[in-house]
């Protein structure tokens, strides 16, 4: 499955590259500001933070000493939850995913019969979500309506949907082998990748009226990844880029910021809430993954 496949690529990356400036493509008149790294607690974890809210709330994993996959919420105080497991984890791999206002998270799991189901966390319940007729669904994000999004495999494809007021709708980017709809805001603009018919990942962002636009890659780029947009629709991921893989901030229609945490070949952003506040990770020079938080100023 996608995720863990990526997971893994991942935790093999190794340092090479130093770069600690953020640069533009194109003139934004924006800078990137790291604020802080971060590691769930325990010899050996490592931190895959994935989307931050409001209150500053950040939902991500982490993988332990063991390689099993858990969730976690940190919360603003410092406070980091127990480890997330969903009761119906076969397959040693839970991670959370989005986080709303009013601090409702979403996630997946994997069962090793089944594959990957979606779940909603909202204070220490967890329920299990799945698109009608699929047989795989993975949820990526939640917006204060609690309206949400994700991919879902329906006849051995994956596609994006999203679920608004209850009505699940599917979609696709024309032409793509899989689509992955990743992050949804207030306004249900939404953001997210796909794979081309030459396996290449693209970035897309998708209007409310459901309008898609892609590709949405800076220049040069082999791989994109869009994984987290905010009220503004300021957009922010990855992109593998020479060498390395830097974490992007993506102004639509064709702005980007360019940042590489310092010594490191992987950077991603993840996610960004509406004031400029974004998390995702880094890989170190011995291949151990870290959580960053980072500031985006005028």
């Amino acid at each position: 499955m996608k995720i863990v496949s990526t997971l893994v690529g991942l935790l093999v990356a190794l340092a090479a590259t130093q770069s600690g400036t953020a640069r533009a493509q194109s003139p934004t008149g924006a800078q990137v500001q790291l604020i802080s790294t971060f590691d769930y607690p325990g010899a050996g974890n490592q931190t895959i933070p994935e989307k931050v809210n409001e209150h500053g709330a950040i939902m991500g994993g982490f993988v332990d000493s063991s390689q099993a996959t858990r969730g976690f919420v940190l919360f603003r105080n410092g406070a980091f939850t127990p480890p997330i497991k969903d009761p119906n984890d076969t397959g040693n791999f839970t991670i959370g995913t989005g986080i709303n206002d009013s601090n409702l998270g979403c996630g997946f799991f994997v069962d090793e019969s089944t594959g990957n189901h979606g779940f909603f966390l909202m204070d220490r319940t967890i329920t299990n979500y799945d698109v009608a007729g699929s047989t795989a669904t993975t949820l990526w994000g939640v917006n204060i309506d609690g309206d949400f999004c994700g991919s879902a495999t329906i006849d051995g494809v994956e596609e994006g949907f999203v679920s608004l007021g209850g009505v699940v709708t599917e979609f696709a980017v024309t032409g793509a082998v899989s689509t992955e709809a990743m992050s949804l805001n207030d306004s249900n603009e939404i953001c997210g990748t796909y794979l081309d018919s030459s396996n290449a990942e693209h970035g897309f962002y998708r209007d409310a009226d459901g309008t898609i636009h892609a590709p949405a890659d800076p220049r040069a780029a082999k791989e994109t990844v869009l994984s987290g947009n905010n009220n503004r629709n300021i957009i922010v991921g990855r992109s593998r880029i020479g060498m390395g893989t830097h974490g992007l901030v993506f102004l639509p229609p064709d702005k980007f910021i360019v940042y590489s945490y310092p010594g490191s070949n992987f950077t991603s952003f993840n996610g960004i809430n509406n004031h400029g506040e974004i998390v995702g990770r880094y890989v170190d020079g011995s291949g151990l993954v870290h959580g960053i938080i980072a500031q985006l100023v005028p």
